[in-house]
């Protein structure tokens, strides 16, 4: 009798999906670093695999398999019984993994493991969901076309992607925020943890949402920033959320006197903006292998986004002011390198986001009610379309798709829970505002803190780091908001432009030897000239009035070339630490004097090269003079390169 009880009970076990899924449909594969040639990741205790589950869940016996990149950075204390934390990205479609950089040194990691993954379908994960159709999708916002021709070629290129998920066998019904919580249960699991705590950003609040609403036995506690509290209008109220945290911006740069000076009338200066952007776009040239065509065309719509991403970051916001007098002034050097802030941007696996979005977003917005929101600001003339766009393209995405696989969730069990849940937001979010942290905060009874002067996801600066860590190590107590020793906004003001320093920053940071090499040789020659013809200057060991000039022109403008290119690596340094953003336009004016000594370097330069000419019969060592005045010219090639002289 007991053991067909057994029996029984083991056939009862085996009907129900998950229990199959663990016996037989998922496996974990260990894998080499996704980053091997990252040095700061090598003897770190950092493990790496492939977790392999069904497509799909409801039929798992039966789907296919996907792989789904994940990475364990074990705690920095060797503890074995810890409650990690599982880092869920947003978008959709941008993968967790490509986080490592922020998660190694947090402060968290001392106790608790960190568990990072790339959603189905992105990043590491296989398969990838059209990794390129944000190339795509910068190529078209680079011509000058209208919004309506841009929505047109989006919805094209996005139903491209679309059938040729299809005729790859995708199941694009299997992308969806229901089977990445099911993925992650089926993880919990295969890891050997019995819960774990949830960080979120994003979109990634929303899974996470749905995560804990359906597996609310699986969360110890949870960390929602910048969250969405109702999916209904994470669209429809696009335009306002944007608006309202520019109008912020506007007010704080009337109310500085600094920036109010420097910047007078920005809310009319902006919107005057579109106006010429309407009539009379900027092209500018970029490289290649960012636009294939070699230029950008900024028109009002391209300003309008281009803005809206300057309100994700801190640090953006405070160049914001001077980056809309430079769309007002028309500067297409600096403009010319903002173009690769907007690859940036569109860098997310895009087959996932129409899955997805197309999926559980959209359908539950009413494009009537996004119009409508839009209408309220006149000056603006519309709404984003880069946003209003989604509504053409998931129409189409949705034609032959059964209203039954469209998702509407419930989230109602998750707010009669009692997992301890914290809430961020940031103060200029366009995308996120303040507003959902509020409501959403209300719903589940979370502790909500808000981040002054930081934009979307502010859980990601040093001050969030210190409130995570704080809220993991005890839930049950409210964390100090660290976030007010970051409450002052410094506008960027007084910008020398130039479009060279930004080029400059951007090779030096790539460090590439082949071509930085010849650079320090040049400079490694020009010290020593100045030490070896220096000293013979001094002690009188040139005879002849040529080679005592040359020589001392020489060591001249020798020392001005080394003064000139280590200040500006040491200004970029500078810059860099404090807000690497000002690289885009240029120097501060404090760094005037470097642009002097550029000039001084260039004159040198020239008169020593034409005293060495004129006088080249006369002059003894020609060939040693000669290098060592090629040295300096190579000095001066590079900065020419980059176009700094």
């Amino acid at each position: 009798m007991l053991y067909l009880f057994r029996i029984a009970f083991v056939q009862i076990l085996l009907s129900y999906p998950f229990f199959s899924a663990f016996g037989q449909e998922v496996s974990f594969e260990r894998a080499k670093s996704f980053y091997p040639l990252a040095p700061q990741l090598k003897g770190d205790s950092i493990e790496w695999g492939y977790f392999i589950v069904p497509e799909n869940w409801d039929s798992p016996a039966l789907s296919k398999k996907i792989r789904i990149a994940v990475v364990v950075l074990k705690n920095t204390k060797r503890n074995r019984d810890t409650d990690p934390l599982i880092f869920i990205q947003g978008g959709p479609g941008g993968g967790g993994i490509g986080s490592i950089w922020g998660w190694l040194k947090h402060p968290l990691r001392e106790e608790h493991d960190i568990v990072l993954f790339d959603c189905r379908g992105t990043g590491w994960s296989e398969p990838r969901l059209c990794p390129d159709l944000g190339k795509r999708f910068l190529e078209i916002l680079a011509k000058n076309q209208t919004a309506a021709e841009d929505e047109r070629q989006k919805t094209a290129e996005a139903l491209t992607c679309k059938l040729d998920l299809l005729n790859r066998g995708v199941d694009i019904n299997s992308y969806n925020s229901d089977y990445v919580a099911k993925d992650l249960h089926a993880l919990l699991k295969q890891l050997g943890y019995n819960q774990w705590n949830i960080s979120a950003a994003s979109y990634g609040t929303y899974v996470a949402q749905v995560y804990a609403n359906t597996f609310a036995q699986d969360v110890k506690s949870m960390i929602l920033d910048s969250p969405i509290s109702d999916i209904t209008t994470y669209y429809t109220n696009n335009t306002s959320n944007c608006m309202g945290s520019l109008a912020k911006v506007f007010e704080r740069c009337k109310n500085n006197a600094e920036c109010n000076r420097e910047y007078p009338i920005l809310e009319q200066v902006y919107y005057q903006t579109i106006e010429q952007l309407k009539e009379d776009p900027i092209t500018v040239s970029v490289e290649n292998t960012v636009v294939p065509a070699g230029e950008f065309t900024y028109n009002a719509e391209d300003f309008k986004i281009a803005i809206q991403q300057a309100l994700y970051r801190k640090q953006l916001v405070e160049v914001l002011p001077l980056l809309i007098y430079q769309f007002h002034h028309r500067n297409k050097d600096a403009l010319s390198n903002l173009t690769a802030a907007f690859a940036g941007i569109l860098g997310m696996d895009y087959g996932v986001y129409y899955c997805m979005s197309c999926n559980e977003a959209l359908p539950n917005n009413d494009p009537l009610q996004y119009e409508q929101d839009a209408r309220q600001y006149k000056q603006l003339q519309g709404g984003l379309s880069f946003y209003r766009a989604d509504f053409a393209v998931c129409q189409e995405w949705n034609k032959d798709r059964a209203d039954s696989v469209l998702l509407h969730h419930d989230l109602s069990r998750l707010a009669a829970s009692s997992i301890p849940v914290l809430v961020l937001s940031g103060e200029f979010d366009p995308i996120t505002p303040m507003s959902n942290g509020h409501t959403l905060a209300e719903q589940l009874h979370a502790t909500w803190l808000t981040a002054s002067s930081q934009g979307h996801a502010p859980g990601f600066t040093k001050s969030g780091n210190e409130i995570v860590d704080m809220f993991v190590s005890n839930p049950a107590k409210p964390p100090v908001n660290a976030f007010t020793k970051d409450d002052q906004l410094n506008f960027v003001g007084n910008i020398k432009v130039n479009s060279g320093v930004s080029r400059m920053g951007k090779s030096l940071n790539q460090r590439e030897p082949l071509f930085l090499t010849p650079a320090v040789i040049a400079l490694l020659l020009s010290l020593a000239s100045i030490f070896i013809y220096g000293v013979k200057l001094i002690r009188a060991r040139y005879v002849l009035r040529e080679d005592q000039i040359i020589r001392a022109f020489i060591v001249l403008t020798s020392v001005a070339g080394i003064l000139v290119t280590v200040g500006f690596i040491i200004a970029l340094q500078q810059l860099a630490s404090q807000n690497f953003y000002i690289l885009a336009f240029g120097l501060p004016t404090s760094f005037q004097y470097l642009f002097t000594f550029l000039f001084v370097f260039s004159a040198l330069l020239a008169l020593t090269l034409f005293y060495f000419i004129v006088n080249i019969k006369t002059i003894n060592n020609r060939s040693v003079t000669f290098s060592v005045i090629f040295s300096n010219i190579l000095i001066a090639v590079y900065l020419f390169y980059w176009g700094i002289l």
